[in-house]
């Protein structure tokens, strides 16, 4: 299986991030609140989608992948809430504690993502190598 489009994909989606990230430090709040928003509807659909994959696949791999995806669904709607209820509050003191919760949380993602970066690098490799297996052990049956 060729994996290379799926990478270009992620890559793709990595650069836009990095866009959006750049672009978004110099928007106003009522266009953050609106980019949040189309994150939010984005990752709905996406998990709607992991959802709908996960319910037709029968192997547990991908249930796992798609569990991990609706997690993270769940975490953007927690993340969502908390946006809104920072929308409603006054207390400066509070506001910059929640800045910095926001900004740890940033962080964390971003770790996250590097981390299933790197699983999805692994889990590639393993395919092939158990690919290559396969092909091999067909060869001496065949042979």
């Amino acid at each position: 299986m060729d994996y290379s489009p799926q990478l270009t994909t992620l890559e793709q989606k990595v650069a836009e991030a990095k866009r959006a990230v750049e672009t978004a430090t110099t928007e106003s709040r009522e266009r953050l609140q609106q980019r949040i928003g189309e994150a939010q509807a984005d990752l709905d659909r996406a998990a709607e989608d992991a959802k709908k994959r996960a319910d037709a696949a029968a192997a547990s791999t991908r249930n796992n992948w798609a569990q991990m995806k609706a997690d993270a669904a769940a975490k953007m709607d927690d993340i969502k809430a908390k946006v809104d209820r920072r929308n409603a509050q006054l207390d400066a003191r509070l506001a910059a504690d929640e800045a910095t919760w926001a900004e740890d949380e940033a962080t964390t993602a971003i770790e996250f993502a590097a981390w299933a970066v790197d699983t999805a690098g692994l889990a590639i490799l393993d395919a092939i190598d158990a690919r290559a297996y396969a092909d091999e052990r067909q060869k001496v049956t065949a042979g």
